[in-house]
């Protein structure tokens, strides 16, 4: 007696819900995604043999060839109080676009009395700037304004890393760090060094670039 055979049907998948999913995934990194902003300054950092990365919720030093320093530090929270406390001892006005402005700002070398015109002005702008800057003043005759951002930013930056360790107490504490050029004069980055240790800092990186290993 012959076999009933049955129908065979392929089977049908609907694709929709996955695509829906791509797209939502897309869309969502488009408007999260935040990109690095251009540093202001070239800097040829040495080369080492290290293969420590720089870590997250760090504060940087950059120092050119010439000698100017830069600032620059992690934290959408931590900036606009560390760039209210060193306006206010300057007596500089400050607004809270300038604020929300600088909280997302990267690297800057400017005096205090050119900060906000810094904030405020666009990208061209800024490069000029930053090219005809002599830095972020320091050692000089009445104040040192590298100080005052420096101590700023370790004095919130150790503030915020208190507040976050109460919900997470695995947080990591701020981290420091220092990008030299490697044809700036050594009295220029001995100077910087001294100003992080005023500030009470004790222990910071030098970022480097990686050689490549000789091969045995």
């Amino acid at each position: 007696m012959p076999k009933i055979k049955l129908p065979r049907n392929s089977p049908s998948i609907d694709m929709t819900p996955m695509v829906d999913l791509a797209f939502l995934l897309v869309t969502f990194f488009m408007l999260t995604t935040k990109f690095r902003p251009e540093e202001p300054v070239k800097v040829v950092i040495p080369f080492s043999v290290t293969t420590t990365k720089i870590p997250d919720n760090v504060m940087t030093l950059s120092i050119d060839s010439a000698g100017r320093v830069f600032f620059d530090m992690d934290g959408k929270d931590t900036r606009p109080q560390v760039l209210n406390a060193v306006m206010s001892k300057y007596k500089q006005p400050i607004t809270t676009l300038d604020q929300s402005r600088f909280a997302v700002m990267g690297t800057f070398g400017v005096p205090v009395t050119q900060v906000r015109a810094y904030i405020e002005a666009d990208d061209a702008q800024r490069k000029i700037m930053s090219s005809t800057s002599a830095g972020i003043p320091m050692d000089t005759l009445k104040n040192d304004e590298l100080l005052d951002w420096v101590s700023a930013g370790v004095q919130y930056g150790i503030a915020d890393w208190n507040e976050k360790k109460v919900a997470n107490p695995n947080a990591k504490p701020p981290k420091y760090a220092i990008k030299a050029d490697g044809r700036a004069k050594y009295t220029i980055v001995k100077k910087v060094i001294d100003i992080c240790q005023k500030a009470g800092i004790q222990h910071f990186d030098l970022i480097t670039s990686l050689k490549a290993m000789p091969k045995s």
